[in-house]
């Protein structure tokens, strides 16, 4: 019986202690559970919080961009007398970085007047934005790429777009543009004339890029380098990336597209003071805009040439020299040309294009027509800026290469791409940064262009640009 007896008591025993032990262990697991459920409750009930704001303003349209590590939930409106978009931005935090937004808007935006940002009712914020003018707006969201999280994308467009056309046209003088539409046989070049001599002190006083092309021309037959026709020759300079979109970055934080946006406006500044040409910009400031866009407006003006200007970065900091590629319709010349293709063409992926606008026009610019005609003349031109860029800098690759890049899929405008230096080589990147390269950058791009139009002269046009 006792031992019965202490067995059953052991058991008890052993039993309520366990008992308790489980208990107590149910309690605190209890407990770190409730703990638990009430944090993942705070977290779920916390606000967005925007990350960062960024304002673009340009004559094309304004684009604001809020970032957030979330995606945003947002409605909008606009309102009438006075000119008015509403934003609402739901379950967000009215965080310092959101009301330092008003702070970005300055008096030289061409369709913002001012902005309100303000907490309207619990848990949504309103954007107020005030304009000049009555615009289109289109108000999209974009998904986490490269550097940038969550963005959600304010585009105010005027109600009245811009022409390219007509800004091109307001640039001209009535003799250029009545120099466009003239149709007169070529002008045969003259004989050559030795250039008078020059003192020494004469010559100190011309500046570098002008004395560099001076030289240049003395020592060439006359017409090699000057186009041999008497209307007017369009050219499109296009200054890759913009905005939203940087480009590539240096070792040292250069943004590629300061740098082409430069070399962009020297070449502009150079061609506009040859007596028979002319050029336009497909950005004329720090705003981005769409690979089909940029093509779009080279077609608008009816353009004689586009020239894409980039300074690009490879996976190896070694990698240096200027390159010019053309249009290819049956493959990449290179391996490098088919990743950096790649790369251009992966812009509106990082700058922001609202895939919900359908433009037939741009899509029939994209297909992939018979271009043999447009191709084979860009080679003829790329070849001869590549002869140039090598008195300056040392090329990449001794040929003009290949690649299917979007941006020069005009099917009627020859097209190259150039590569002035790689920004990712620590020493290019101080040369593409300095000013003085820059201008032997454009004098060499124009030496080129005259010596592709001086063999090729454009076929005469009946009218500068058509209207529709």
């Amino acid at each position: 019986m006792s031992s019965k007896s202490g067995f059953k008591l052991s058991r008890t025993a052993l039993t309520s202690g366990d008992i308790r032990d489980v208990t107590r262990r149910r309690l605190l697991g209890s407990a770190a559970a409730s703990l638990l459920l009430l944090v993942s409750r705070n977290v779920a009930a916390a606000p967005a919080s925007v990350l960062a704001v960024r304002v673009w303003p340009a004559r094309d349209y304004t684009r604001i961009t809020l970032e957030s590590r979330e995606p945003l939930i947002f409605s909008h409106h606009s309102a009438h007398q006075p000119e008015r978009l509403v934003v609402d931005l739901e379950g967000l935090e009215l965080n310092s970085v959101l009301q330092s937004l008003p702070a970005k808007i300055t008096g030289q935006d061409p369709y913002i007047q001012l902005i309100r940002a303000g907490r309207n009712r619990p848990g949504v914020v309103r954007l107020v934005i005030d304009l000049k003018t009555e615009v289109i707006p289109q108000v999209f969201t974009l998904k986490p790429i490269g550097d940038y999280g969550y963005r959600l994308v304010l585009d105010l467009y005027p109600a009245e777009p811009i022409d390219p056309l007509l800004a091109f046209l307001e640039k001209l003088s009535p003799e250029e543009a009545a120099a466009g539409g003239a149709t007169p046989p070529p002008v045969v070049g003259k004989a050559e004339e030795k250039p008078p001599r020059r003192t020494a002190e004469a010559e100190r006083k011309i500046d570098p890029p002008k004395r560099e092309a001076a030289t240049d021309r003395a020592h060439r037959p006359a017409g090699e380098d000057e186009p041999m026709v008497s209307r007017l020759i369009t050219i499109a300079i296009d200054p890759g990336h913009g905005g939203e979109d940087p480009g590539a970055v240096g070792a040292a934080g250069s943004f590629e597209k300061h740098v082409t946006l430069s070399v962009g406006r020297r070449l502009k500044a150079r061609i506009d003071a040859e007596p028979n040409m002319r050029a336009m910009l497909t950005r004329d400031a720090d705003y981005f805009v769409p690979l089909q866009q940029r093509v779009a407006k080279a077609r608008r003006v009816q353009a004689d040439l586009f020239v894409s200007i980039h300074a690009d970065a490879f996976i190896s900091p070694t990698a240096r020299g200027s390159s010019v590629f053309v249009l290819s319709d049956k493959g990449a010349s290179s391996t490098a040309a088919r990743w950096l293709a790649q790369k251009e063409n992966a812009a509106d992926l990082i700058g922001g294009v609202n895939l919900g606008v359908k433009d037939s026009h741009l899509a029939r610019t994209l297909l992939d027509l018979s271009q043999t005609a447009a191709i084979n003349d860009s080679l003829k031109v790329g070849k001869a800026v590549l002869g140039e860029l090598g008195g300056i800098n040392r090329l990449h690759k001794g040929e003009v290469e290949q690649a299917s890049f979007a941006v020069l899929k005009a099917p009627d405008i020859p097209s190259i791409l150039i590569e002035t230096a790689f920004i990712s080589n620590p020493e290019e990147e101080a040369r593409l940064n300095d000013e003085a390269y820059q201008d032997r950058m454009a004098e060499a791009i124009l030496r080129g262009l005259r010596r592709y139009f001086a063999k090729n002269p454009p076929m005469s046009k009946s009218k500068l640009a058509s209207l529709n």
